[in-house]
C-alpha cells in the first residue's frame, strides 16, 4: 500500500533528499485567480456579499452571520455530556500548558539613565477560523480560543462554516464549545468568504426576530482550513496578520526494529483519515517493520471507518515508506522532511527525540500518539505543514503577543551617546536623524 524510497548505502545531499522524500501539498497559486473576487467582493459588500458566495458554494445562507446567543447556548445544553466532559478536560490541559507560555516584561538598564524594556502586548481582536469538510473540529475551537485567551485578546470571534442540518447555523458541538470557553461571538460563515469577512468587517443582516449589528474586523486570523482558505489568507496578509498557510496534515514516523508495527499502522491510518491528500510517512532502518507495518495496514484499513479516504491518502504521492541504514540517517531524514506531527518510536525514544530539529510537535513513545495532541495532551494541534517546520512554530501565546520595545533616555544617558549616533547618521548620509541629536544640546534655549 505504501510506496518505498530506498535510501540505504547513499549519502544524498540536503537538497537531493529533500526532492527524493514523499510530498505532496496543494498550490495555492492555481486557486488565487478564483478566490480574488470572492475577497474583492466580500471587502466592497461585507456580509452580503459573504453570505451570496457561501449560498453559491454551499446551498445554505443563515439568517445572520452572527450566532444569536440562545442558539449557542441550546447547542451546550443538547451536548452529549461524555462530549462535554471530554471537552472540559481538553480545555483544563490545553490552559494548564498555554499559561506557562506566558511572557514577561523585561528590562534593560543599557546605561546609567538609559533603559530599554520590552513589552508583550496582545492583538486588540482576532478571527479565529474553524473549518467545516470531512469531520466537526471542535477541538480547533479549543486549541484556537484557550491561547488567544492566555495571551490576554480581548475580543475574538470564531467563524465557521454554517450548515445545512443545524438550521443554517455552525454545527452544534462547534458551538457548545464555543460555549463551554466563554465565547459570545461566532460566526456562521465559513470558506474564502469567512476570511475576507473577518478581515474586511460590515454590518450583519437582519435576523427575524433582531436587528442587525457591526461585524468589527479583526487585526489577526488564524485557524486552519482547505485551499480556499489558505487562499483567501494569502490575499487577505497584510491587511490582516495570519497564522499560517496550512497545507494537508503530516504524520512522519521515526521507527527501529523495536517499534510495534500495529501501533505505527495505526498512527499512520489517524492521519490519513482526515483528508485524501493527508500525509503518511514512515522512516525505519528496519525492512521487517516495514513489511509488517505493511501487513498491518492491509488488515486494519480495510476495518476502519473512512477506509476509501484513507487507501487514496495512504497511496498517494505524499505518503510512503523511507528506508535508512540507521537511525541516524533517520534523523537527517526527518530533518529534511520537517513534518508537521513527528512521532518517535525507537529504542531510547526521549534521546533521540531530543536531537530533532524540525517538527512541528514532537510525540515521543508508544504512548504519546498524535490523536493525543490532538484533543487532550494539553499541546495545540495547529502546526506548520508542507516542510514550513523549518522556520515556523505551532500556533501558542506567543502568536497573539506583540513585542513592544520601550526606550526610555535621561538627558546625560543621550548626551554621552550622542556622538556615535551623529557619526553613524553621517556615515548613512542621513544627517537630519543626527541634528535631531545636536539640537538637543544646542546652546541657544532648544528644548531639553
Amino acid at each position: 500500500m505504501l510506496a518505498r524510497t530506498d535510501l540505504r548505502g547513499s549519502a544524498p545531499t540536503l537538497a537531493e533528499l529533500r526532492r527524493a522524500l514523499p510530498r505532496g501539498g496543494t498550490d495555492v497559486n492555481a486557486v488565487l485567480d478564483t478566490v480574488a473576487p470572492v475577497v474583492h467582493a466580500v471587502a466592497d459588500l461585507g456580509a452580503d456579499g459573504a453570505l451570496d458566495y457561501g449560498h453559491k458554494f454551499d446551498g445554505v445562507r443563515p439568517a445572520s452571520v452572527r450566532v444569536p446567543a440562545q442558539v449557542i447556548a441550546d447547542a451546550l445544553d443538547r451536548l452529549d455530556p461524555t462530549v462535554a466532559d471530554a471537552l472540559r478536560e481538553s480545555i483544563t490541559r490545553a490552559r494548564l500548558v498555554h499559561a506557562d507560555q506566558r511572557r514577561e516584561t523585561t528590562r534593560t538598564e543599557v546605561v546609567d539613565g538609559g533603559i530599554v524594556s520590552e513589552k508583550w502586548i496582545p492583538v486588540r481582536r482576532v478571527g479565529l477560523y474553524v473549518p467545516g469538510g470531512n469531520a466537526v473540529y471542535p477541538s480547533s475551537v479549543i486549541m484556537n480560543v484557550v491561547p488567544a485567551q492566555e495571551a490576554g485578546v480581548g475580543s475574538l470571534v470564531v467563524a465557521s462554516p454554517p450548515q445545512k442540518d443545524f438550521g443554517g447555523w455552525p454545527h452544534p458541538t462547534i458551538l457548545a464549545a464555543c460555549a463551554l470557553l466563554g465565547v459570545d461571538e461566532v460566526w456562521a460563515v465559513g470558506g474564502a468568504q469567512g476570511i475576507a469577512l473577518l478581515a474586511y468587517g460590515g454590518t450583519d443582516t437582519d435576523a427575524a426576530d433582531e436587528p442587525g449589528g457591526v461585524l468589527d474586523p479583526v487585526d489577526l486570523i488564524t485557524g486552519p482550513g482547505n485551499i480556499y482558505v489558505t487562499a483567501a489568507k494569502r490575499l487577505c496578509r497584510g491587511v490582516v496578520g495570519i497564522d499560517a498557510e496550512a497545507g494537508p496534515t503530516e504524520i512522519a514516523i521515526l521507527a527501529d526494529a523495536t517499534a510495534v508495527p500495529e501501533l505505527v499502522a495505526a498512527d499512520l491510518i489517524s492521519q490519513a483519515e482526515h483528508d485524501v491528500l493527508a500525509a503518511s510517512v514512515l522512516v525505519t532502518d528496519s525492512v521487517e517493520l516495514a513489511d509488517a507495518v505493511d501487513e498491518a495496514l492491509e488488515i486494519q484499513v480495510a476495518q476502519t471507518k473512512h477506509r476509501e479516504r484513507v487507501t487514496t491518502a495512504l497511496s498517494g504521492k505524499q505518503s510512503g515508506i523511507v528506508l535508512v541504514d540507521d537511525v541516524e540517517a533517520g534523523l537527517a531524514v526527518v530533518d529534511a522532511y520537517a513534518a508537521e506531527h513527528l512521532e518517535i518510536q525507537t529504542a531510547d525514544a526521549a534521546a533521540v527525540a531530543d536531537r530533532v530539529h524540525n517538527a512541528g510537535a514532537i510525540f515521543v513513545g508508544n504512548y504519546a500518539p498524535v490523536s493525543l495532541g490532538d484533543y487532550c495532551a494539553g499541546s495545540n494541534h495547529v502546526l506548520p505543514t508542507s516542510g514550513s517546520a523549518r522556520f515556523a512554530s505551532g500556533l501558542s501565546v506567543q502568536t497573539f503577543l506583540r513585542g513592544v520595545h520601550v526606550i526610555d533616555y535621561d538627558e546625560a544617558a543621550l548626551r554621552d551617546v550622542a556622538g556615535k549616533v551623529v557619526t553613524l547618521a553621517q556615515a548613512e548620509d542621513l544627517p537630519a536623524h543626527g541634528d535631531a541629536i545636536t539640537r538637543r544640546f544646542a546652546t541657544d534655549g532648544a528644548t531639553r
